[in-house]
């Protein structure tokens, strides 16, 4: 099925001919407004072909949803994207390295072997047995194999490959609140009242960004582009991840979601950890039921209730207190967790990649073309989308 060669079986998707393989002879400025995985990879480019650029990130770090944890367990903790829906290989082909044969060790994710088959919010339930769901997931790797990080993180793969390279030309705390591409120069306002000058701008802010009308175009969005836009579900979510003293809990513990997804999960699955980590991952409408309680604290109280139900108390005696809280869904500069593009009208994101005449540019997970999934996608569509706008397509 095509759906598999999206995910980890789109090595053959991978653009051979990227901007990573390509020499530019570019004169004039650009702006790179995100400094997320997109917006790295492009300055990455200019970098290298030594195009005069800035980068403007709205927050104070580089990294955008990549994000990592290094004192709650021994080993890092994605706060973001965490898996590889890929091949390893696809790390090789996203530095520009030959072969297969990766540098970073990673470990198999095949931990929907063991669902807990007494968890009644299972949304699977009503369908298959437990010994069916087994086997659904046992061929779902066969045919969708997934990979973590052992002993790093996408957060270190994008720091390691990327920002390196380029974090002397991010200027951060300088949110974009209007981009006028009218003149010959676009005038890039940041909301303390800045105004920077560039020939070509690239955007690689979220889509939760411009659905909220952040950053005000001059002139206005056609309606087919704010349309595009619209039309895009930027699903709200968290990640908590807590320590416990023991594992009490299983690899993976699907929940019920009307929308979108809910599960805890064993975040130290196959890491030779000591530590006992377990997250709980929730996009979409499941959401609802943290987001009215008063604090982080509350938010952590009730993900144990919902554990102390299933392992008979087990939950609560075994928490050390100790909890990372990330709130993707409500972070003002994200406003969103992520997007399965393949999910998408090709012709959608094709009208999203339009450039605003010939001098503004997008980028993003979002407007990956060629099917990589997650992070892989939005450095895909780094490389894609600065290729075309140093070479005025």
């Amino acid at each position: 099925m095509k759906v598999f060669r999206w995910g980890s079986r789109a090595l053959d998707m991978f653009p051979e001919d990227n901007a990573l393989h390509k020499t530019y002879n570019f004169e004039g400025k650009v702006i790179i407004i995100g400094a997320g995985a997109s917006g790295l990879a492009a300055a990455k480019i200019l970098q290298q072909n030594n195009v005069d650029y800035l980068v403007l990130e709205a927050s104070n770090r580089y990294g955008g949803r990549l994000k990592e944890n290094k004192t709650l367990a021994d080993f890092p903790i994605d706060l973001g994207a965490e898996w590889i829906h890929h091949l390893p290989a696809v790390l090789n082909r996203l530095k520009g390295k030959p072969g297969d044969l990766v540098d970073e060790e990673t470990v198999p994710y095949d931990a929907f072997y063991n669902i807990d088959k007494d968890f009644g919010y299972s949304s699977y339930g009503k369908i298959f047995s437990w010994l069916k769901m087994r086997l659904l997931f046992s061929y779902r790797f066969k045919f969708f194999p997934e990979f973590k990080f052992k002993n790093s993180s996408w957060f270190n793969f994008i720091d390691k490959n990327f920002a390196e390279e380029v974090k002397d030309k991010i200027e951060f705390n300088s949110p974009v609140t209007q981009i006028d591409y009218s003149k010959d120069k676009v005038d890039v306002v940041t909301k303390s009242g800045q105004v920077y000058k560039a020939d070509k701008v690239l955007v690689t802010a979220s889509i939760g960004i411009l659905k909220s009308e952040y950053i005000n175009f001059i002139p206005d969005l056609s309606k087919e582009k704010q349309d595009a836009i619209e039309s895009i579900t930027f699903m709200p979510g968290f990640k908590l991840v807590m320590k416990f003293s023991e594992k009490f809990y299983s690899d993976i513990i699907m929940c019920k979601a009307k929308t979108g997804e809910k599960g805890y999960y064993d975040m130290a699955f196959k890491k030779d950890s000591k530590s006992h980590i377990l997250g709980l991952l929730v996009q979409g409408s499941g959401v609802e039921d943290f987001y009215c309680l008063e604090s982080e604290e509350q938010i952590v109280l009730k993900a144990l209730e919902e554990l102390d139900k299933i392992y008979e108390g087990k939950a609560s005696k075994a928490y050390t207190g100790e909890y990372v809280f990330e709130d993707w869904g409500r972070h003002e500069f994200t406003l969103g967790t992520w997007i399965e593009s393949f999910q998408i009208n090709q012709s959608i994101i094709q009208k999203l990649n339009e450039p605003l005449n010939g001098k503004v540019f997008f980028a993003g997970e979002l407007y990956d073309l060629h099917h990589q999934l997650g992070v892989p996608g939005a450095i895909v569509s780094g490389y894609h989308s600065i290729d075309k706008l140093l070479t005025n397509l």
